[in-house]
C-alpha cells in the first residue's frame, strides 16, 4: 500500500515540515519541546544553510535547517540519516559558524548569544549501544561538573531508541518524537496528536496535497533515503558477521567443539568448518 504521508527522514520530508516560513510554527513547537525555559521561542526568522568562512580557502558548512529566534539565539538542526565518521566533530566545527558571524565591526564586549545544534539521528552512536537514553544534552563543564558556559548546547536524539506508544505520550517533545518517528506508516491521525499544530502538519505531510513537481523532488528523496539505508543496513550486517567469525576462529585455535562454537557464535557447524585459520 501507498504512503498517505512523507518519511520525514528524507530531506524533502524533513525540510517540508520544519524548513519552510509557512510551516514555522511547527519548528517552534518541535525545539521548545527541547529548549530550557529562558530560551524558549516565540518567533523566529531562517537564516542561509550555506555558510562560508571568513576567507575563500575556508571551509563551507551547508545546514539543514538554520534559523535565529526573536532574542537572536541561533538554532541549527540537523537530521542525520546514517552514522557518519566524526559526527561530533561536524556538530563542533558547524556550531563555530553562528557563534564566527555574532561578530561586530568596532568596539565590541564580545556577549555572544546562545547556539544550539540539534541532530535528529537516525541511528545511535556506538558508544551509546547499551545506554537507553535517546535524548543527549551536552554543555562545556568543569572538572566539579558544574556548567562552565551554557550558551553552547548540543542536543542529540537517537530516534531508533524511542519506543514509546502512543498511550505512554507525557510531553509535547514526545509527541513529536512519535510523530517523526510513525509518520510514514501513519493512515490517520492519532487521538493523541489531535491538536491544531499535529493537525498541520500532518496535513503538510500528506502526499496527495503535492504539485507533480514537488511529488517528484519527493520520490527522488525517498529513493536516495532507501538505497543509502540499505547499503547501511547491509554494511553493518557484514560487520556483524566478520565479528562472529573472527570469534569462531579464536574459539577454533582454543580447540573448542564445532556445536560449542556454533552455539556461542550464532553461526552454522558448516559456516565455521569453511573458516581459515
Amino acid at each position: 500500500m501507498k504512503a498517505t504521508y512523507i518519511n520525514p527522514f528524507t530531506d524533502f520530508g524533513f525540510k517540508k515540515l520544519f524548513g519552510e516560513e509557512v510551516n514555522k510554527d511547527l519548528l517552534i513547537d518541535f525545539l521548545n519541546g527541547l529548549l530550557p525555559e529562558h530560551h524558549r521561542i516565540k518567533d523566529l526568522s531562517y537564516k542561509k544553510t550555506d555558510q562560508l568562512g571568513d576567507l575563500s580557502i575556508d571551509r563551507r558548512a551547508v545546514f539543514d535547517i538554520y534559523c535565529e529566534s526573536e532574542k537572536g539565539d541561533r538554532f541549527i538542526v540537523e537530521l542525520q540519516k546514517a552514522k557518519q565518521n566524526f559526527f561530533k566533530d561536524r556538530s563542533v566545527f558547524y556550531a563555530t559558524f553562528p557563534i564566527r558571524e555574532q561578530a561586530e565591526r568596532g568596539d565590541w564586549d564580545f556577549r555572544l548569544a546562545a547556539v544550539y545544534c540539534v541532530g535528529i539521528l537516525d541511528f545511535v552512536f556506538e558508544e551509546d549501544q547499551q545506554n537507553p537514553d535517546y535524548l543527549h544534552y551536552v554543555q562545556l563543564k568543569n572538572r566539579h561538573n558544574q556548567i562552565f558556559y551554557d550558551k553552547l548546547t548540543f542536543v542529540y536524539v537517537e530516534m531508533p531508541k524511542f519506543l514509546k506508544s502512543e498511550s505512554e505520550l507525557e510531553t509535547e517533545f514526545d509527541k513529536w518524537l512519535y510523530f517523526i518517528k510513525n509518520l510514514e506508516n501513519f493512515k490517520h491521525i492519532p487521538e493523541r496528536l489531535r491538536n491544531h499544530i499535529f493537525e498541520k502538519a500532518f496535513k503538510t505531510a500528506e502526499i496527495a496535497r503535492f504539485v507533480p513537481e514537488q511529488l517528484a523532488t519527493y520520490e527522488n528523496s525517498l529513493k536516495y533515503y532507501r538505497d543509502m539505508k540499505n547499503v547501511v543496513d547491509t554494511s553493518f550486517e557484514e560487520g556483524k558477521l566478520e565479528g562472529k567469525l573472527e570469534i569462531a576462529r579464536n574459539l577454533l585455535r582454543l580447540g573448542l567443539p564445532l556445536a560449542q562454537i556454533a552455539q556461542a557464535t550464532g553461526l552454522s557447524e558448516d559456516e565455521i568448518t569453511g573458516i581459515g585459520l
